[in-house]
């Protein structure tokens, strides 16, 4: 079973759909038995750092997280959840889990694009990911598949964590970590068929973690 975290940051119930669609056994659950019960370990969100780290911290999820990720729970964190795995959020200047070394900032509005016009932000839409380094999480996805984001802040961890990078301005990671602990700034299960097949290659590497 995957235990989809619960800490009412949003978005727990599209993470749940998509799971359920390609037939894997998941539950959205704040409850330390079922986490500690769990396969593998999802962490979505959407909304304010402050408010998730406060929510976190009351419940004593914020411990039991990095409990399980220090004991070799597979973990994958997204959007929100993943810009908290890091140390320091300038969203509400937050300081976070710190599971990962690296913070949290905001896109600068006066960056240029390719045409020279100011950036967007959020930055929302379709996009690509360019993989950086190799990865297990990264199967079937093609150098083409474009990823769903919304975001004003990107996660900037250490060089040596970051997987994929984006482009919006400026190169951003946006997928970073390290086999069994890998977080995305994308949105996967609103992201069509490369974003279900990260998905799946998330529970496959659960399942052989379990089994090994």
């Amino acid at each position: 079973m995957i235990a989809i975290i619960d800490y009412q940051a949003g978005n727990q119930t599209s993470v749940l759909r998509a799971l359920k669609f390609l037939g894997v056994a998941a539950k959205v659950t704040d409850d330390p038995r079922d986490l500690r019960a769990a396969s593998g370990l999802i962490f979505p969100g959407v909304g304010a750092a402050g408010q998730a780290m406060e929510r976190l911290r009351r419940t004593g999820l914020d411990q039991e997280i990095s409990a399980l990720i220090q004991a070799g729970r597979p973990f994958l964190g997204i959007c929100l959840g993943c810009q908290i795995m890091l140390e320091f959020s300038e969203e509400n200047s937050t300081p976070t889990l710190g599971v990962l070394p690296g913070r949290t900032v905001r896109f600068d509005s006066h960056t240029l694009d390719a045409d020279q016009r100011p950036i967007r932000v959020p930055h929302m839409g379709w996009n690509e990911t360019r993989l950086v380094r190799p990865t297990s999480l990264w199967q079937g996805i093609e150098p083409r598949d474009q990823f769903y984001f919304v975001h004003s802040y990107y996660p900037a961890p250490q060089a040596e964590l970051t997987l994929g990078v984006t482009e919006h301005g400026r190169e951003f990671t946006s997928f970073f970590g390290r086999e069994g602990l890998w977080a995305v700034q994308f949105h996967p299960e609103k992201s069509g068929r490369p974003g279900l097949r990260l998905l799946r290659n998330f529970y496959d590497y659960c399942q052989k973690a379990q089994n090994a």
